[in-house]
């Protein structure tokens, strides 16, 4: 089935609560009338009722019952509508051939008695006892009036008010839809600006000027959506770049030294060291792939995780160990300040130790200390890694873990392993942990760590 628009959506439901208003007040009106047509009703028989009921009362011999009988007559002759029954235990003072089977007065019908004819629509009756004089003994008395008028009008005005109700609801959701469409013209404006949005301009924003309040809301945030999805654009192509970057070099390397092998005849010597040093470029190709497909499975959700809790300075001695040559070759030593238990994943942790171990090596002064504080606080764990050397400046400290980013803007090639993924792949393991990264540079000391919750 074909969905309905906001404005069709809106039109039905002004419909139906139009449907809803208009039948409340239809019942509400046509009780009011009901009510009024059975006073109506009660009053014409209390007053024929009346006038019969007086007659009936002066009349005390049988002589002028016949006159009783006359009134009764022309009243009736008068008002074809109008029937009347007397009935007494003397057959002398009865008027009409039998006693009326009247069915009692129902609630809100004032007294009045419902009696069935024939053919014909029933009477509406009204009682009273005379007592008796005279001669006359008590007369039970009854004036009936035909129903059929009083039930024409009350079907008519039912009809008028159903009609009434129909037209109205098709007015309501004429003139409902009318104002919905009125009403939604700038979302459609919005929505037309929207179709315009492209990948090519991915700085067009949604005009936010002039809207109602809550498109301006909607807007706002639709248009944070675009930020941070151009953001997720810029960042995505310069991934690309920094990708092609990293992987152009061993690349143009393997096929250089390929290509000068293959120039002239080379003895066993020469192309085991052109083989030696294309051994070398593609595993720094591994580490390449092997780093984006674990930062890649890491933003996915997708790394099975062992956590356990675990004294965090075994775990940082035994990282400080796998390094330990690199330490010594730099002329640096290792000291772990702080205690601290954490659930982790060893494996995880110490991958992301080393990276910020084998960080602080790189740049540390030589005879001095790297050190490792562990402190526990609030609901997690700080892993803090300190070390003494040239600094950082300010404006690369908030780019230091983005992926392929290195202070050194000519980023040289030197033949190492290290691509700018370490410390991204710091970060991840940190977010898998619930944790986050800081980093820190005053007065040649360097701070770079990461945080676990506990």
């Amino acid at each position: 089935m074909r969905r309905w628009s906001i404005a069709q959506r809106l039109s039905a439901m002004f419909a139906l609560a139009a449907l809803l208003v208009f039948t409340l007040l239809g019942i509400g009106v046509y009780g009011v009338l009901e009510r009024q047509v059975v006073r109506y009703q009660h009053a014409e028989l209390q007053t024929k009722l009346h006038a019969v009921s007086g007659s009936v009362a002066m009349c005390d011999t049988r002589e002028r019952w016949s006159k009783v009988r006359d009134k009764v007559g022309n009243l009736i002759s008068g008002d074809r509508d109008t029937l009347v029954w007397a009935w007494s235990d003397d057959p002398t003072f009865r008027i009409g051939p039998a006693r009326p089977d009247v069915q009692p007065p129902e609630k809100g019908d004032r007294g009045m008695g419902t009696l069935q004819r024939t053919g014909g629509h029933p009477l509406r009756t009204l009682y009273e006892r005379v007592p008796g004089k005279g001669a006359r003994p008590a007369v039970d008395l009854w004036i009936g009036i035909d129903s059929e008028p009083y039930t024409d009008a009350l079907q008519r005005f039912a009809w008028a008010l159903w009609i009434a109700g129909a037209l109205g609801v098709l007015l309501v959701a004429g003139l409902g839809y009318w104002i919905a469409r009125l009403g939604l013209a700038p979302l459609r404006a919005l929505s037309d600006e929207a179709r315009t949005l492209s990948p090519q301009r991915l700085s067009q924003r949604l005009d936010a000027q002039n809207l109602p309040a809550e498109l301006g809301h909607l807007t706002h945030a639709f248009n944070g959506a675009l930020d941070r999805l151009e953001a997720a654009y810029t960042r995505l192509d310069a991934f690309n770049a920094d990708v092609a970057h990293e992987l152009r070099t061993p690349l143009a390397n393997l096929m250089g030294q390929t290509q000068v092998a293959l120039s002239r005849p080379r003895d066993n010597a020469q192309l085991q060291d052109v083989m030696q040093s294309n051994l070398e470029e593609l595993e720094r190709l591994r580490a390449i792939v092997n780093d984006m497909l674990f930062l890649s499975r890491a933003g996915q959700g997708d790394i099975a995780m062992e956590t356990r809790r675990v004294p965090l300075a075994g775990e940082v001695a035994a990282a400080g160990d796998f390094l330990e040559f690199l330490f010594e070759e730099a002329g640096l030593t290792l000291r772990i300040e702080g205690e601290a238990t954490a659930s982790i994943d060893p494996s995880l942790f110490r991958r992301a130790l080393t990276n910020l171990l084998h960080n602080a090596v790189q740049h540390a002064r030589p005879g001095t200390e790297v050190r490792v504080q562990l402190q526990a606080e609030g609901e997690g764990t700080r892993i803090a890694v300190l070390n003494e050397g040239e600094g950082i400046a300010a404006e690369h400290l908030p780019l230091l873990f983005e992926r392929f980013y290195r202070v050194d803007e000519a980023r040289e090639y030197r033949g190492e392993r290290h691509h700018g993924l370490g410390l991204s792949i710091v970060k991840a393991i940190a977010v898998l942990h619930g944790g986050d990264v800081f980093v820190a540079s005053r007065d040649g000391l360097t701070t770079v760590g990461f945080t676990v919750a506990c």
